[in-house]
């Protein structure tokens, strides 16, 4: 979880280049705003570490979706050793998520 926050203070300018030619116009945008949900949900998991079991289980689930999410933006706006790193970062934490949904939370 930690790691989300460090990771968005890691986000740097995409690279000049082909693949910045190849980019959706919006990835600038999408890289920003992407930054500041991972910070959002930073907080938001925090505010639910002692909150009861159903809280935590409906906020983990949430939070896997937007793992998802970010993991495209990563995917389709950076390129290199950085995509690599986040792509790789976000996966992690999906397998991370998944395994303590599977846990904690069963099918609620």
């Amino acid at each position: 979880m930690a790691a989300l926050l460090g990771l968005a203070l890691a986000l740097v300018p995409i690279s000049e280049g082909a693949f910045a030619q190849n980019q959706p116009a919006t990835c600038s945008r999408d890289l920003f705003q992407n930054e500041g949900a991972l910070r959002r949900q930073q907080t938001r998991l925090s505010a639910v570490a002692n909150a009861d079991q159903a809280t935590q289980c409906r906020t983990w689930r949430e939070h896997v979706g937007f793992l998802q999410s970010s993991r495209a933006v990563f995917a389709t706006c950076q390129s290199g050793a950085q995509r690599e790193q986040n792509v790789a970062m976000m996966d992690s934490e999906l397998a991370d998520y998944r395994a303590l949904l599977s846990n904690r939370c069963g099918k609620r």
